[in-house]
Order: structure tokens, then sequence, then C-alpha cells
């Protein structure tokens, strides 16, 4: 994933931008970088965030950077933001979400008269480069972003910082959120709502799916409208936004609350103690246990101060061990206890199975375990989300091509599959439940989820649990 903050004000916005970016960080560990505008043109810092944190990272450079305009991301992906010298004008650029047809761009750049692109590893080219050359096929940055929202398979918000204020696009079926507030001197732009809280920010508007706005320290104008078509990723407020942030309306520790409260209404399951797997896994247990009258207990905590995120290393043995080594038990509030644990959602299956195993080997009698969200069985095709390298690492595929005998399972048998009124949904959530060693499993519903997020269903994308696009 990742994500983007920029700030046109009419003083230096260096510190705003500054502490802006650093919100975001939940959205990725490897890259972080900003750029300012002021009277000495653009500066630049991108940084490998992977061992340390963001703020420790840019401490110096912020002391140096002036100016009163500036963008800024978080990326687990290519370095960025980018600086561009075109017929446009000279622009700096940052992007979040992916590019499903890339090659065909590339050779539409390459026809158009764009003669070569930055080869990064493995023979990749920067995505944010090649949105910058889509760009300056039109004669204008307006048309430019319009034109890359038409042509991208898949999804991507932009950022485009001129001298004068920030272009603000977001993807065409709003799969991921753009958000603009304001102060007394000056506009911002984030994906997190909660960013530009504590910087005295007040929420004007949420861009729409494709529209188009810019921002200077005066005001914001809309440039094209929004279209009609939504498509917001429900994942966001399962798993990866912020607790305190909102989207169209809807928060998403609110959120979490409301679907635990949902799993509960109709779950008999008798127990001592209901818990989350921190982080993501907490607020939907809260609502759990609230609704069902039983104990919320912390049977595990996270030690953070040392341990990344799980899901940033590359290598999977790493991530699991990164996983096992940061959830420490409280022995007292596990042995001889019935338990029903919440996590955020099911993937592999391999950690949760591994913490687990833990609760078992700390003295509990039962684990009963209700993850936040349907099966996942589909990966996405349209946001960086997920590191899997197929479908097949998905313990839902993997189970349900063992069920069928073959590697090729239709979209028709995967949705039956997905149908949680059908047989074939309840044997392959008994064998989910069988491996992983647990007591009883039983997923949150896809109407419950939509229910807890407020949102109109046809608005929300949940291709990853239905296969439906």
């Amino acid at each position: 994933m990742g994500g983007f903050f920029g700030v046109a004000s009419k003083r230096d916005c260096v510190v705003d931008l500054y502490f802006g970016v650093d919100y975001h960080t939940h959205l990725g560990a490897r890259r972080g970088g900003l750029v300012v505008c002021g009277e000495e043109g653009f500066q630049r810092a991108i940084h490998n965030i992977e061992n340390s944190p963001f703020r420790s990272k840019f401490e110096k450079d912020i002391d140096d950077f002036k100016g009163s305009i500036g963008i800024g991301s978080i990326s687990d992906s290519e370095p960025q933001p980018l600086m561009v010298n075109s017929h446009l004008g000279s622009f700096a650029i940052t992007t979040v979400g992916r590019m499903n047809n890339m090659e065909e761009l590339k050779e539409k750049c390459f026809a158009f008269g764009t003669t070569q692109f930055l080869e990064m590893s493995a023979g990749k080219i920067n995505t944010t480069e090649l949105v910058a050359a889509l760009v300056n096929q039109k004669d204008s940055i307006a048309e430019g972003l319009a034109y890359a929202q038409e042509v991208i398979d898949g999804s991507m918000s932009i950022l485009v910082m001129t001298h004068q204020g920030i272009y603000c696009s977001r993807d065409r079926l709003g799969r991921t959120p753009v958000i603009i507030a304001k102060k007394e001197d000056a506009f911002c732009v984030t994906f997190e709502s909660s960013a530009f809280l504590n910087l005295g920010y007040h929420h004007v508007k949420d861009l729409g799916p494709g529209e188009i706005v810019f921002i200077d320290p005066e005001k914001y104008v809309v440039l094209k409208e929004p279209g009609k078509e939504m498509r917001m990723c429900a994942f966001l407020w399962v798993y990866y936004g912020y607790p305190t942030s909102t989207y169209e309306g809807h928060n998403v520790e609110v959120m979490r609350n409301n679907c635990g409260k949902e799993m509960a209404k109709r779950d008999q399951v008798d127990v001592d103690i209901v818990a989350g797997v921190p982080d993501s896994g907490i607020a939907h247990a809260v609502g759990y246990s609230n609704e069902a009258h039983k104990p919320y207990g912390r049977p595990f905590i996270k030690y953070t101060p040392t341990w990344p995120r799980s899901f940033m290393p590359q290598n999977q043995v790493e991530r699991n061990l990164i996983a096992k080594m940061k959830l420490i038990p409280v022995q007292e509030m596990i042995k001889d206890k019935r338990l029903l644990l919440i996590d955020d959602s099911i993937v592999r299956g391999t950690q949760l199975g591994e913490t687990t195993e833990f609760l078992y080997e700390s003295g509990a009698k039962e684990v009963h375990v209700r993850p936040a969200c349907p099966p996942i069985m589909f990966g996405c095709k349209y946001l960086n989300f997920a590191r899997f390298k197929s479908e097949m690492d998905l313990i839902s595929r993997r189970i349900i091509c063992d069920f069928e005998g073959t590697d090729e399972v239709s979209l028709e048998v995967l949705q039956e599959y997905a149908d949680p009124d059908s047989d074939k949904y309840k044997k392959m959530v008994d064998e989910i439940c069988r491996q992983l060693n647990f007591t009883s499993l039983d997923f949150a519903r896809l109407d419950e989820l939509e229910k807890a997020i407020g949102i109109e269903p046809c608005k929300l994308c949940t291709y990853c649990w239905n296969g439906k696009e």
C-alpha cells in the first residue's frame, strides 16, 4: 500500500508536511519521501525507513527545507515523490495505487515520444514515472490527470505539485480516499483524515471517484467533476485504515465496533474472555464483547518498541517469525480459560494458527476464532494490499482446490464457496477450523460487514471475498 499528504500554505509548510506524512506510516514501511517548493525551487529527500522510524530519518532534512507548498509519501514500492521537467513545466508527483497494464502504457508512451524510463531492480520501471509520462501527453496537468485515470487498469490516486499549488486526483472508481481539509492560512490533501486532526485543519470534502481538484493557499477549485460510480475498498475499514480516520463520512473505529456487534448477535458460543488480535482486531472485539455481555480481556500483548509490522518483510518466514515474537502471552489470563479471538482476517492462516498454538501451550482450554471479514478467496486486482505470490497462498483457495481436485476452479464454483448459506461454504470453514486447530470458527458475513460500514453495498469493492467486480 502507501499513503500521501500535501500542503499549500501562506506560510512555511514543512512542519505540517513532516507530521502529515508521518501519520501515514501504518500504510507502508519501506520508503518515505518529501518535496517542498519555495523561493529556491524544489527540495527533495527520500529515505529507506525499513529499520528506522520516518521521523528520525527526516529530522535533519526538515531543518534545511523551506517552502510553502509540499507533498510527501509513504511507499512500499518505488521511490517517490519524483521531480519532473516537461513541456508542462516543473512539477513533483506522487501516487498511491496499482497499475495492471504497465507494458501496454509504456508502449503507448514510447509511441507518443517518451524515449526512456529509468529501470529499477528486476527490470521494472517506476510506476509513478510512468504516470508522469501519461500526464505529459496532454496540454495541461488537469487534462493529463484525467487521461491517466482513463487509461490505467487498476487504480491510481495522484498528487502533482507545481510552484502554484497541488493537483489532487482520486482514482477513477474511488477505491482509495483523497480528502481535502483547511485551516486559516492553508489547505491540505491527505489519504488519511486522521493525519490533519492534530495540525489544526478541518475537513472540507472527500473527493469523489475520478474527481480532480486544485488547491493553493487560498482556495480549492474543482477541475473535473466526480463520476457517479464508486467501488471503494471495504478492506480499508476492516484492516488498513487508521482507527481515527473517516472515509465517506464513516469512521474506521466505529465500523469495527459495529462489525463485532453484528457478529455477536448471531453467535451462541459461551466463553470466558473476548480478545482481539492486536491491533486491528481489538475494536472488533470490543464491539463483540459489549453486544455479547462477555468480558473483554488482553490475554496477549503486542511488543512494539523494536518489532516492525509483520507483513512488511519480503520473506514469508521472517514475517511469521516477527508475528510470533512480538505477541507475548499473559498466562494468568489464559490458563484454563475459554477464549474467543477476533482477528481482522485470515489470509494464509499461518500466523493465526501459530497464535492459537501458543495460547494452547499457555493453558487455554478452548480457542474460538471469529475473523472480522469473510474468507479471502481472490487476490486483489486493484490495490497492492497483500504480498502473496499467488491465490494458492490463500488457505481458502488451497482447501477449495483440494476439495475440487483441480487448481483451475471456475468463478462460478468459487462463488458457491463464498456463499455463507451454502453447504460448500460450511465444508470449507470446517476444514480451515480443523487445519488451524481452532475449537470453533465463524467468519463475519459480507452483509454484516456492509451494514457495519454503512455505505450502499453497490459503492463498495468486495472482490477479494466474492470475486464480483
